[in-house]
């Protein structure tokens, strides 16, 4: 039996830059305050961490700073998956050796494996972590879908213990939940499903909302797993304007502006992303607002 890394929300935490560099300093400000609003985890150096335009030494020392900076009040998921094998492998060992709760693996990207290149990759890397690992099906940014069978394969290893679904297809997750049972805990990818995901066995969302409003998605998986389903739903709906504009470019440039007018380092991102069009700031910042966010 898998151990569940977390239930709740976690956040697909930005990472802060200044002048072309990581910022420590905001970034630290970044998990203590998402660990006092009350998250559930954090997922540092994945897709919304920018992991993919990391530097190898940017991308360890993100995942090390995070772990020593949460000290165990939170779990930290490594964003660690490549569309090289051989390199996932190298920073999943890395991650583990400093004390990374659990992995999150990427699909890989552009090379666009088949089903069986996805079992032997993904399974070539949870042989030899120490830590849990959760996939993470994106197929929309890798061209590259785990289908629900190739799941359940991947479920009867000892390391992998969840999926990030961002498939958006409802049908797909429900069919991955009904092959794989208890065997894989299955987590949301998208914040405007929520509750759809929670009602087919869900135990969370690994999320971007939350970093705007870490307390406030936390409460949606914890209100519907304790029987508040309509409170649940509301909530959901509630922020689904805002998790639009989050989305009206490519994540993670409407977050980045987000974050950054909340407070949390520059609305700084590195190429090929460029800064938040201004009608989209415009919209996103004026539903910010709405929400009781405070903008400096």
């Amino acid at each position: 039996m898998h151990k569940t890394v977390f239930t709740g929300a976690a956040t697909a935490i930005i990472t802060p830059f200044r002048n072309g560099k990581v910022d420590y300093e905001a970034f630290g400000r970044l998990i203590d305050w998402q660990i006092d609003s009350g998250i559930s985890a954090i997922v540092a150096a994945g897709t919304t961490g920018e992991g993919s335009t990391l530097t190898d030494s940017e991308h360890r020392e993100v995942i090390k700073f995070c772990v020593e900076k949460t000290a165990g009040r939170v779990p930290v998921i490594a964003g660690t998956g490549s569309n090289d094998t051989a390199y996932a492998v190298d920073l999943t060992k890395f991650a583990c050796d400093v004390g990374a709760d659990a992995m999150l693996l990427v699909t890989p990207y552009y090379n666009k494996a088949t089903q069986k290149g996805l079992v032997e990759s993904f399974t070539a890397v949870a042989d030899i972590s120490t830590k849990p690992v959760i996939l993470y099906n994106v197929p929309s940014r890798t061209g590259c879908n785990i289908l629900p069978a190739t799941a359940k394969i991947l479920s009867q290893h000892e390391n992998i213990a969840g999926i990030k679904e961002a498939s958006g297809n409802i049908s797909q997750i429900a069919e991955t939940a009904a092959l794989c049972g208890d065997d894989l805990d299955i987590y949301s990818g998208n914040d405007d499903q929520i509750v759809p995901v929670l009602s087919l066995g869900g135990k969370g969302v690994i999320s971007v909302l939350s970093n705007l409003l870490p307390s406030e998605t936390d409460r949606i998986c914890q209100d519907y797993f304790a029987g508040k389903t309509e409170e649940a739903r509301k909530a959901q709906l509630k922020y689904l304007s805002l998790v639009s504009a989050l989305f009206s470019e490519v994540n993670p440039i409407p977050v980045k502006a987000a974050m950054a007018a909340m407070g949390f380092g520059e609305n700084e991102l590195r190429l090929p992303l460029t800064r938040l069009e201004k009608e989209h700031e415009e919209v996103l910042f004026g539903l910010m607002r709405e929400q009781g966010i405070k903008l400096y």
